[in-house]
């Protein structure tokens, strides 16, 4: 793992000067901006129960189908194209190194983006200073809940990206395989929720599985300040599987 620090920074390079991690930022930023602010109206026209920051975040499956898949995509599957790959393990560095850096500066540059967003009640309340600006914007509970839900979930979901990349060749295949996993963990278990099928004999012992697997419960828990075992190890035991079988199918190059 000695070789770990060489790769990470090798990795962080690239993100930086690949022209899809900066389309990533872009539609990021200017997806999440238009989200905050039709929060904000949202919450203005009417009485509404919660925070306009919580509705905020209930949003962040949007930037994870599309960002996620936009920097993880190119991760594996193109050194693989390239053939860089196999050079890459002739190299003292093991594929544990390599997978890890891969999954670290995608995870990293993911934690940026989102960091970007903390500028937003900011901006509100310096844009709107004329005007009395409801002070629970910078609610902290919120905020520090939110991020932090975002964090953890950003640890699954970047893992999928990085293990879908090392199955394929194709950068589009990866990216589309990205996108049809996430769509499948963060909105598979909402919408199964909502099937009449999960009331109806054998099938509702599947009910509380599904309940475990709510990435939108999950959210409402960090956000009250409810500290919650269950998220964790879902989260981090299933990016951990699924760096595992990257490794294996980076080992088996």
């Amino acid at each position: 793992m000695r070789y770990f620090s060489t790769l990470l920074r090798h990795e962080l390079h690239q993100l930086f000067v690949a022209p899809a991690t900066y389309v990533a930022a872009v539609l990021f930023v200017i997806s999440m901006g238009v989200i905050y602010l039709f929060s904000l109206l949202s919450f203005s026209q009417a009485p509404r129960e919660g925070l306009p920051a919580l509705l905020f975040f209930s949003a962040f499956w949007a930037p994870a189908l599309f960002a996620v898949p936009l920097l993880t995509m190119k991760s594996i599957a193109e050194e693989r194209r390239l053939g860089t790959l196999e050079a890459l393990l002739s190299t003292p560095a093991s594929p544990v190194a390599i997978v890890l850096s891969k999954f670290l500066s995608a995870y990293l540059f993911y934690l940026l983006l989102w960091g970007l967003t903390l500028a937003f009640p900011f901006i509100v309340r310096w844009g709107l200073r004329h005007v009395a600006v409801d002070v629970r914007l910078m609610d902290p509970s919120i905020l520090i809940g939110g991020y932090g839900f975002v964090a953890t979930s950003g640890v699954l979901f970047i893992a999928f990206g990085i293990f879908a990349s090392s199955l394929t060749r194709s950068q589009l295949v990866a990216g589309m395989m990205t996108f049809s996993g996430l769509s499948l963990i963060i909105l598979g278990g909402r919408l199964a929720q909502e099937l009449p099928l999960l009331e109806m004999g054998w099938l509702q012992v599947a009910q509380p599985f599904v309940e475990y697997l709510q990435s939108f419960e999950h959210l409402e828990d960090f956000s009250r300040g409810i500290i919650d075992t269950r998220p964790f190890v879902y989260y981090l035991s299933s990016a951990s599987l699924l760096l595992i079988l990257a490794m294996s199918d980076v080992a088996a190059e």
